[in-house]
Formats: C-alpha cells, structure tokens, sequence
C-alpha cells in the first residue's frame, strides 16, 4: 500500500498470462482467504481463471495475512487501500490493465464503495447483498431504531478478527496477533454512539451521490436476504450501465444459494466479465435490465428447501402507478372502500416479534426465517382482505400510509404485511419499521406531542409474491419487535385513525415470465475441506412465567473441518441470548458469545470474544471481552465496558 503496508493476497491465473496477459477480478474482505473463505473462493474463483481471467482474493488490513489493523467497516483506508490494489493489478505484466470487482456482504459493500471512488483501471463491478445505504439498510438500524445485530454483529467480526495469520507464512505470527488483538475494536460502541444519519453513515452509503460510480454495475440479491431492497434503489438512482438479478435466496452467492433453485452464477458472472473486461458481445446487455423471482404464496417455516415460483424480467422497477389501495377499516377488513372514520388502538407486549426469525438468514446455519405469524399477530393490531377471488401478483415496495396519535412522547411502529393462508396459517411477506421521533431523513429528532395527529408513509421491504385466490392479505400493526429491534423506552398506546390509513400494493402487470432465463449450477465442485464434525443450529424460545420473562437463545456450532488447500482444522461456534418482560420494555438485553479454534499438528489456538448490551431509560450499557490461547494456555485478556445516552 501507499504507506508500506503489506495485503496478503491468493491469486488464480492461466499459466500463459505473463506471456498474455488477462483481466484481473478483484474480491476484497476480511473473511481470511487463506482458510475461513477457502472453500467459497475455490468455488468460484478457479472456475472464472479457467476461462482467462486472474481473480484475486485479497485480505483486508487488519484481517488473516495482511499487515496493520481492521479499525471499523468501511473506512477511508479500506478504499484507499482497495484502490491502490486495483491500481497495482493493472500494472502487473499478467493483467492486460482492465479490472473487475466482485463480493458477496462486505466485499459487495467495498466493490459499490471503491467503485465511487472512480480508480481508472476497475471497468466494472458484481455487488452480491449489499446496500447502497449504511444506515436505513444495514444491520446496524432500520427505520432509526437500533437493531439488535448491532451488538451481535458487532461480536461477530471480533471473534473474525481476533484469529491470528498463519504461522506457515508469517515466522512472526504470534507478535503480529497479540498487536492485532491489542488494537481489536469494540464496533458496537462505535456505531451506538452514532444513532442518526450523520457523517458517519454518510461515509460509504453511496446512495448519497450515484454520479460517482462510472463502472458497469450487476447487483444481485435475494428476497430472504437483508439487502434485497437496494436493488432497485440502486436501479434507479445509477446512471452507469447496470442490471439487477433477485432469486429466492437467504444471504449466499447464488450457485450455492438456498432455498432452491440456485442458478449458474459462475456462467452469468462470466458473461458479464467477458462483456465489459473483454468487450465480448456475449448479449447480457442486450436482455432486460432485470430478472426477478416470483414467489408463489408459501406456507411459513423457518427453513425452506426450495420456493415455488418463475423468474420474470423487465426494464424498469415499477414506480407504483399501478398499486392497489386498501383501506383499513373500523371492522378490521382491508378493503378497496373507505367505511368512515373511526380509532382502533394497539399496545403491544414487549415480546411481540418472538416469530420474526433473524434479520438477515444465512449469515448462520438454518432456523432462521420468519415462521407462522398468528401469535405475533395476537398481539397486534390486524386488518385482513376477504378471501381473494383471483390471484394477485406485486412487484416492489408496498406502503402503508398510516394517520395516528401516540400516547407518548415517542415510539416505535411496526408494520407487516402477511399472507393468510385458507387453514388460518400466517406466513410474513415484509415488514417495515419506523421510530416516530425522527425526522422522514432521520438526520435529527421530531417532536411529538401526546395525542396530537401524525402522518406516516411506511415503506415496507421490496418484494416479488403471488396471493393465491382464496387467501387474505393481512396487515398486522405493532409498536414493539423484538428481538429484531431495541424497544422503546416506554410502553406506549397507538391510536390509529381507520378511513384514513391505507395499504398500497404493487401490482405489476407488465411482467413477462421467462423459465428458460437460468440454468441450473453448472459445475460440481470437488469437496475442498473434510468434514470432522456436522454443523449443528437450534433456537429455543422460553417463556418463564415465574420469572414473567421471554427468552430466545439460538446455538450454532460450524462443525469442524480440515481445510485441504492449507491443511488446517477449523471450528467455530456462537450462542446468542435476548432477554425481555413483555411489559417492561427496559428489561432488554442481548448477549453473543463466538469461539473461533484453528489447529495443525501440534499447533492449536482459541478466542473466545463475548459482547452484551442492556439498557436503562438513559443509557445503554455495553461490555465486551477477549481472550485468546495458544495450547490451552491464555496469552492475551482484554475487556471493554462502554455506555451511551440514549438519542430517543
């Protein structure tokens, strides 16, 4: 780098590069190339190098082989640094001096970032369950409220990148690690110190001027990951050539995607690397702008093998001019007529949202996604259709424009919009969330006084569904979701003005269905790491009546497993526990534990990091730990304890 500091890089490439040279593709994330990402990256980079390309799988600063320190996401030195890689395979005498760059999560974030940095040689772009937006769509807050994977995020890259580099590429390792220990940071406490949209946020969501990204950019996500709605954001908001791919997926590349059915993203990648690294008429450019999956109505589960349903394409995201309106009315139906004005009100036990799943599915093993809704829906204030006399198809962002008075000071409200099923069974389509103190740019705080009248445009996640006839479409209103989403300081009452709130659904007509626009994973990758243990996941919810608690732990053990390409064992577990009284909504807390253990021969070393958070009605209280062993024998102890005022 421009400071001296050395990146580990692995590197795939033809054997006739240096005497013809090739593109270079970049990806770029603290996931340890070396080991934790190996498996991944030799599915999919070996493959693309195959048909001339050199692809690149470089660790961040801070993180497996590279020297210095990982301070936060997403800062200036991690796009400077990412530039100054581009900078330096372009004048490789291999790379014929175009590079492309591709990432799945954080590598997706950086590939939209340094795009927007506008380094000349990167040419284009493939960004997989990213987000344009670091704080409206991330895991840090939606809708202003602080999300519980803040803290258990945060708790994840700890125990990421407490592990040390490798001692068979570094003779130094065991100073390296204790430095890069020593300098760890506690991110939680970083980003909870930041609880509106501000600078810091402002940095590296490039929703905040599109004109800087030149490159040519695919964004790919899917409907069960967290980031799926920054596609069309993006779609609209870009003015560089780009396309836009949504499959039936949780938070994974989509030829290893589930649920099912994954598509041959190796061959699609391909097309678009040959198209803009190779100026190849290979026709990409030439279909419509996006292919999106239609879900066919599900029944809710926590885990889905596979989603019934058809890809559709076109070339622009609806706009909603062709939505449907339903009103919510005193009788609690949903209907295309406003029956008069009247109030219902809804105060919510602080546990509603036991049946919501994690926030962002495939960031763990299984048991993640939102199951059957009806106890969730108890506890909330619900509209439903009647049974519907044809199936309806939407595309896009359903809204839901709601008029209300608060008893209180502030709150939050929850919105989500279900399919209710002819046995009465409840599956969740999307949700969205709104902190009533804040501003519609959550740039700073609104006052709000009890009782007066307040108007609200929810703006629900984007999604692709088919209603089946005989169904209803139900809303469900709260003023809590937890664990998704910190409480409220205090308990409130939401009174909701019937007549005047109203759903709006978007229908697309102009859709057109194409079942030949995929083709199943093409290649089956020969098995890169040996299993020694099976991945295990469980997530329990108890209801101590004793105690008037609810309490939701969720285990997930990765298993052991050999890595072939560096002969390394690896394993990694994680428990995350929240607490809560269901009428006492200071009673919050989250604690996640994460120990990472990698061995060879007589070589064995451990972390275990451990993050909590609870709060009072003036602060949140946060605490962290490391310790780190080689042999059994603890080398290194580190403990943080932090608070910070609450902004609403």
């Amino acid at each position: 780098m421009r400071d001296g500091c050395l990146l580990g890089a692995r590197i795939w490439m033809p054997q006739s590069a240096p005497e013809n040279p090739v593109p270079a593709i970049l990806e770029y994330t603290p996931y340890r190339k070396r080991d934790h990402s190996a498996v991944r990256d030799e599915s999919t980079h070996p493959f693309i190098a195959s048909h001339g390309y050199a692809c690149v799988r470089v660790d961040l600063r801070g993180s497996g082989d590279s020297q210095g320190f990982l301070k936060d996401e997403y800062l200036q030195q991690e796009f400077d640094d990412g530039c100054d890689v581009i900078e330096w395979l372009a004048s490789q005498p291999w790379c014929d001096g175009n590079v492309g760059m591709i990432g799945i999560s954080w590598g997706g974030f950086n590939a939209l970032q340094i795009a927007a940095m506008s380094p000349p040689s990167l040419k284009a772009v493939i960004t997989i369950c990213s987000t344009d937006d670091r704080y409206a769509d991330d895991i840090h807050y939606r809708g202003g409220i602080p999300l519980t994977d803040n803290l258990t995020w945060s708790a994840q890259v700890m125990g990421y990148c407490s592990r040390p580099p490798d001692p068979l590429l570094h003779t130094d390792w065991e100073e390296i690690w204790l430095e890069r220990l020593d300098n760890l940071p506690f991110l939680a406490h970083n980003w909870l110190k930041h609880q509106r949209r501000d600078s810091y946020w402002k940095h590296g969501s490039v929703c905040e001027d599109f004109s800087q990204i030149n490159a040519a950019v695919y964004a790919v996500g899917g409907w069960f990951d967290l980031y799926s709605s920054a596609i069309p954001r993006m779609s609209k908001g870009l003015s560089c050539p780009r396309k836009g791919l949504i499959g039936p997926w949780v938070h994974r590349y989509p030829h290893v995607a589930y649920p099912a059915p994954a598509i041959d993203f190796l061959k699609e990648s391909l097309r678009w690397w040959d198209y803009w690294l190779k100026d190849q008429q290979t026709g990409i450019m030439d279909e419509p702008r996006f292919h999106v999956y239609m879900m066919d109505s599900i029944r809710p589960a926590a885990d889905y093998e596979s989603i019934d349903g058809g890809w559709i394409e076109f070339n622009d995201w609806p706009d909603g001019s062709e939505s449907l309106r339903l009103y919510a009315n005193t009788d609690h139906s949903l209907s295309e007529t406003a029956l008069g004005q009247d109030t219902l009100s809804v105060s919510s036990p602080q546990d509603t949202g036991s049946t919501s799943g994690r926030l962002c599915p495939g960031m763990r093993l299984n048991l993640e996604n939102a199951t059957d809704q009806r106890s969730d829906d108890a506890a909330s204030l619900v509209f439903e259709t009647s049974p519907l006399a044809a199936d309806l198809e939407i595309v896009g962002a359903p809204e839901f424009h709601i008029e209300l008075t608060v008893d209180r000071p502030e709150g939050h409200l929850v919105v989500r919009l279900c399919d209710v099923h002819e046995d009465g069974e409840v599956t969740r389509i999307s949700y969205g969330v709104v902190n009533l103190c804040h501003t519609d740019n959550q740039e700073s705080l609104a006052r709000i006084i009890p009782g007066e009248i307040i108007q609200k445009n929810v703006r629900l996640d984007d999604i692709a569904y088919r209603f089946r006839a005989g169904h209803r479409i139900r809303i469900a209103i709260s003023d809590a979701y937890w664990p998704l989403v910190w409480p409220s300081r205090q308990a409130v009452t939401l009174t909701i003005t019937t007549g005047n709130s109203y759903l709006l659904l978007p229908q697309h007509s102009a859709a057109s269905y194409n079942a030949g626009a995929f083709t199943p994973p093409g290649i089956s990758t020969e098995l890169r790491a040996k299993e020694i243990t099976s991945p295990t996941s469980e997530r329990v919810l108890i209801r101590d009546v004793g105690k008037n608690e609810v309490v939701l732990q969720t285990r997930d053990d990765y298993g052991r497993k050999l890595i072939n390409s560096c002969s390394m064992e690896l394993a990694s577990q994680v428990i995350d526990e929240y607490r809560i009284q269901p009428d006492d909504p200071l009673t919050a807390s989250v604690t996640s534990q994460w120990k990472h253990e990698m061995a060879r021969g007589d070589w064995h070393i451990s972390t275990t990091s451990k993050q909590s958070m609870h709060c009072d009605s003036e602060y949140y209280y946060l605490e962290a730990e490391i310790v780190a062993c080689i042999n059994a024998l603890e080398v290194f102890r580190k403990s943080w304890v932090e608070r910070v005022s609450r902004d609403s």
